[in-house]
């Protein structure tokens, strides 16, 4: 078991490294002027089918912005997807090479109502102070889109061409149902595009890990599945003073307890959870490097230790009871009630799978009812993309080059959605989710949090990962 923990993890010279050319420089002052311009913008949306007929305006003014800002890359071959998605062609020199896509969206979250006052500068400002853009976006996602354009824009200026086609493509709805990105992805799937890398939003450089505490960049190669379920109990209802036992609201909190004791198993030894341990293992404690290189035997312990829900959310789908309903007066019994679970799928696990888990732990109650929940969206957890491909090393290349040379790279399972969960329409190994930029636990913060901001040193190196990009995997065959 020790000769296991002392030689638990990647080998040093087992992966090809890459050489990562130098990008041009471009005006970065002038780059941050433009995120604030788009971050004032409100190209916010709150449901399903935003923007409405006669809200779609803040999609017009940011289109606009950027024809302005970036005219040879909008010189290119642009359709516009589903009403308000960007899906921009710029063509390879051989058309037969598979081609790149890199995607990053337009609309932003709303601000809780009454938080406005509590940021440094207003929610929409899009104030450049203290080495920042602030406001709604310039995180997730305007900086990345601005980045993405900016690196296009200052290669074409130099006049270099691709060998394989660049697709960019931008989201209008990535924060509420993604429609845009689907119908993009149909559209690329019905004309046979299968890319040689999907790139998205995603995981980032760390300045602290929490399961290593030291730095370390995560690669998203996988992204957890949806799923809400509504959990219901029909009762007779009636006056408070003489209630039956075993209400239906008594019902629903015995199912609601129940899946939060039975939760669904974990997944130590599944993808891409092992390789992502298996890459930090020199930075791990000794006796937490112990516990997983022995995990056929220590499982059991090393479930019980991970209690922070970002590591139990790698390792499991999550249970997430989020609405519960009854009566609508204090002293009168609901003649129904209901609570809805989410689930984030883990790719071990499926829609059919939680399904079956949810019958089988609340079977026992009583006229206990499940269904889909009706506003919900369900989607299966994407597939887990390769680590061996050309397109991860040069992302491995591009983290090491933004957080430093002996950082410490590692495959990791994105637990939110992002638009890319669509991109399986196209390839089913090769979708990757990583924003190139170095965060702290403060800076994550931000994201759909008060006092959003993006440094203008982040901004500058995505526009120069973005660069290195398109020059290491669209430059040549």
């Amino acid at each position: 078991m020790t000769w296991r923990a002392v030689n638990f993890g990647v080998r040093a010279g087992t992966t090809a490294t890459v050489t990562l050319p130098e990008p041009p420089a471009v005006d970065l002052s002038a780059a941050a002027a433009t995120l604030g311009e788009a971050v004032r913008i409100q190209t916010v949306t709150t449901v399903a089918g935003d923007p409405r007929p006669g809200s779609e305006q803040p999609w017009l003014e940011l289109r606009s912005l950027l024809e302005a800002c970036y005219p040879i890359t909008f010189s290119r071959t642009i359709e516009s997807v589903a009403g308000h998605t960007l899906l921009i062609t710029w063509p390879g020199m051989d058309a037969s090479l598979p081609p790149i896509v890199l995607m990053a969206h337009q609309d932003v979250v709303p601000v809780n109502p009454g938080t406005e006052g509590e940021w440094t500068h207003g929610p929409f400002a899009g104030v450049v102070s203290d080495g920042h853009v602030w406001g709604r976006g310039a995180m997730d996602d305007k900086g990345p889109l601005i980045a993405m354009l900016e690196a296009a824009e200052s290669l074409a200026r130099t006049g270099w061409q691709p060998a394989r086609t660049v697709i960019l493509l931008s989201g209008h709805d990535e924060e509420v149902s993604g429609t845009g990105a689907r119908k993009a992805f149909e559209l690329l799937e019905s004309r046979g595009v299968a890319p040689a890398m999907v790139l998205d939003e995603g995981m980032v450089v760390l300045t602290r890990l929490p399961i290593t505490g030291k730095p370390a960049a995560l690669i998203g190669v996988a992204e957890k599945g949806y799923l809400s379920l509504e959990l219901t109990a029909e009762t007779t209802g009636g006056h408070s003073s003489r209630p039956p036992r075993d209400s239906g609201a008594v019902r629903i909190s015995r199912a609601v307890v129940a899946l939060d004791q039975q939760q669904m198993p974990a997944h130590l030894a599944g993808s891409p959870f092992r390789e992502m341990i298996e890459a930090l293992a020199t930075d791990l404690p000794f006796a937490t490097r112990f516990a997983f290189a022995n995990a056929w035997l220590l499982g059991p312990l090393v479930e019980s230790r991970l209690t922070d829900p970002s590591a139990n959310a790698l390792v499991r789908t999550t249970t997430a009871p989020t609405m519960l309903a009854g009566s609508i007066k204090d002293n009168v019994l609901p003649q129904r009630a209901s609570a809805v679970a989410n689930f984030r799928i883990h790719p071990q696990d499926s829609v059919a799978s939680v399904r079956e888990h949810v019958r089988q732990v609340t079977r026992d109650i009583p006229g206990l009812e499940v269904s889909d929940y009706r506003d919900g969206l369900a989607s299966e957890p994407s597939p887990v993309s390769s680590t061996s491909s050309r397109a991860y090393r040069v992302l491995e290349a591009v983290a090491r080059d933004a957080g430093g040379p002996d950082l410490p790279v590692a495959p990791a399972l994105m637990i939110a959605a992002t638009d890319s969960r669509h991109a399986v329409l196209v390839s089913r190994d090769a979708v990757y989710r990583f924003t190139p930029a170095v965060y702290s636990e403060e800076d994550l913060d931000g994201f759909h949090g008060t006092n959003e901001r993006l440094s203008v040193e982040n901004l500058g190196r995505m526009i120069r990962a973005y660069s290195q990009v398109m020059l290491a995997l669209a430059g040549g065959p």
